[in-house]
């Protein structure tokens, strides 16, 4: 079991846990990895591990310390071991097969075999005297495929309506969820269907509840914070395993969900992980189970689980996202304060001179699109919380960094530079999910500044993730969200009143909770000038005032709470059907 603890500036994920003295003799990752490999005639096995990752530590207690394993090993292999969360490049990579995620090479690079989780140490003495025996590889390792980007950023009708039914037949009617096996909260399958919630989908909103009301269960009732998911089937068997980009999401998402539904138990849902976020396996041999049971004081006496702090750019990010919206949900200070505070530090220590920004202290294989979108959006969401331009510039400056990891065949790459010159590493990899990030992020910035150039990266990635798609069985909830968002505009308030003014104050606050999930909010102080992507004229009333739009179209000013609620309710009913421009 594994929390990790984080208190804004102090995200983090990782650090390699120590070794065991009669382990393996474990080598780092390096660009001549390869090389090295094919001068000894040895074949190499990855382990990609977390600090705070179980099953990681009880196989280095038990299969690689097995004599039998360590003997293979020494034989004929060259073991690396790698901090999944400092190498975003090769975590990316291998996301689908972890943690831990055991990949075994060829001396040339070519992949063997991927396994995904706790290897008991018999099985792998077999899979590694069978692999010496015949190198082949194995029917963990798929055929690629090349993608051709399609000639349009929409998917087409036919797609979409793929897409959405495949979405929708992997929801479990019983419990909730999407999946039925481990039970967590998807993040990309739950905001899909709080879109289609806001949108009049009484399905959509049966499904969405459904699954808030049933992952209350993940959240620890004593420290707060949630749990990774859930084993068996059921939403009662948490895995002890806090990790920071299930609390951002959970606390993201349950802020959204109470401003749409004003449910108590979503807010008090979203306060019990802010909690955690801002105010831990204790070892091997202490079962979660047990502990987690306990209350605070029986807990501490135990002792406190470990607590990774390294500081990357990418899960900041992440968490001021989640901050943002709590903020935005509850009107709570000192949740922006912290927000604010994780980006001015991210800014001063992980900013490059271009825009972007480093993973963390160290940037092997550095730098990444992932740290870099991560923060954008962050730098948006707080540009929307506070109305500070400011934010905005910064987003935008991470947005032509973003499109500097552009690959001119389709997509954008996850690395600037490729983890080593062999096999499958001889250039980066190219991720659905980077993909979807950039299309929702570039257009996103795209509808805030104006700018065609955000606009066309938005469509590259839409143009790969379209015809990426088209050759993937699994659901892909994250391509039809960017697919929606890249089609129609947002749902567009702004505040227009001095913000110095107490009244304009309170008019941004209540737009700050407007339920809608994908929101352009802004705030026109005329003493600043334009706003920055000046496509709608408001007229300056003498008084601080509320306008929603929709297609450039804005309603009547609104100057107290109830005509601004009204008036976003209007306009939502006029925004176009988004096959408008298929």
């Amino acid at each position: 079991m594994r929390l990790v603890r984080t208190i804004a500036i102090l995200v983090a994920l990782s650090t390699s846990p120590s070794l065991a003295a009669d382990g393996p003799a474990w080598s780092d990752w390096s660009h001549d990895l390869f090389a090295r490999a094919t001068a000894e005639k040895r074949f190499v096995i990855l382990d990609l591990e977390a600090v705070w990752c179980h099953w990681c530590h009880v196989m280095e207690k038990t299969t690689y310390a097995d004599p039998r394993v360590q003997e293979l090993l020494s034989a004929r292999y060259l073991p690396v071991r790698v901090d999944q969360d400092a190498n975003p490049d090769l975590s990316s990579r291998y996301g689908d097969w972890g943690w831990p995620a055991t990949i075994v090479f060829a001396p040339d690079g070519t992949e063997i075999a991927k396994i995904r989780g706790y290897i008991e140490p018999e099985r792998m003495q077999s899979l590694l005297k069978a692999i010496i025996d015949d190198p082949s590889p194995g029917p963990s390792v798929g055929e690629a495929f090349e993608i051709k980007p399609a000639v349009s950023a929409f998917l087409g009708k036919a797609q979409r309506t793929e897409l959405t039914k495949t979405f929708d037949s992997s929801y479990d009617e019983k419990l909730g969820g999407w999946g039925e096996n481990q039970k967590y909260i998807d993040a990309d399958s739950l905001d899909l269907a709080i879109s289609r919630a806001e949108a009049g989908d009484a399905m959509a909103t049966k499904r969405a509840r459904q699954t808030l009301d049933a992952a209350i269960a993940l959240i620890d009732p004593v420290w707060g914070g949630v749990f990774q998911y859930s084993e068996a089937g059921s939403w009662n068997r948490p895995h002890f395993e806090k990790i920071i980009s299930f609390q951002s999401q959970y606390l993201r998402q349950y802020s959204q969900a109470y401003a749409q539904w004003k449910d108590p138990k979503y807010l008090a849902a979203a306060r019990d992980v802010e909690r955690y976020l801002t105010s831990a396996d204790l070892n091997h041999d202490v079962d979660g189970h047990t502990y987690y049971a306990l209350d605070d004081a029986e807990r501490r006496k135990l002792g406190m689980p470990r607590i990774d702090k390294n500081l990357y750019a990418r899960e900041n990010g992440w968490a001021i996202s989640g901050l943002a919206a709590y903020y935005g949900a509850r009107d709570d200070p000192k949740a922006l304060e912290i927000a604010e505070r994780a980006a001015k530090w991210v800014l001063a220590n992980r900013a490059l001179p271009d825009g972007g920004f480093r993973h963390g202290e160290t940037d092997r294989g550095g730098p990444f699109l992932g740290d870099t979108v991560a923060m954008g959006q962050a730098l948006l969401d707080l540009y929307a919380a506070t109305g500070n331009r400011d934010w905005l510039a910064s987003a935008t400056k991470a947005g032509d960094f973003v499109a500097s990891f552009r690959d001119e065949a389709g997509g954008f790459f996850t690395a600037k530079t490729s983890e080593g010159e062999a096999g499958v590493f001889a250039k980066p990899a190219k991720l659905i999910d980077d993909q979807i990030q950039v299309a929702r992020f570039m257009n996103m910035l795209n509808r805030y500044t104006g700018n065609d150039g955000t606009r066309e990266q938005a469509s590259h990635a839409m143009r790969y993730l379209s015809a990426a798609s088209a050759e993937m069985p699994r659901p892909l909830p994250g391509v039809l969200l960017a697919d929606d968002e890249l089609a129609v505009e947002p749902t567009h308030v702004t505040i227009v009143g001095h913000k110095d003014d107490g009244r304009a104050q309170s008019l941004h606050a209540i737009a700050r909770a407007l339920p809608a999930r994908y929101k352009r909010l802004e705030w026109l102080d005329l003493r600043e000038g334009k706003l920055p992507n000046p496509d709608v004229d408001y007229p300056d009333l003498g008084e601080p005032a509320a306008f929603a739009c929709s297609n450039r179209i804005c309603s009547f000013p609104a100057f107290s709470a109830e005509e601004l609620r009204t008036n976003v309710a209007q306009m939502a009913k006029l925004r176009p059907a988004r096959s408008a421009q298929n």
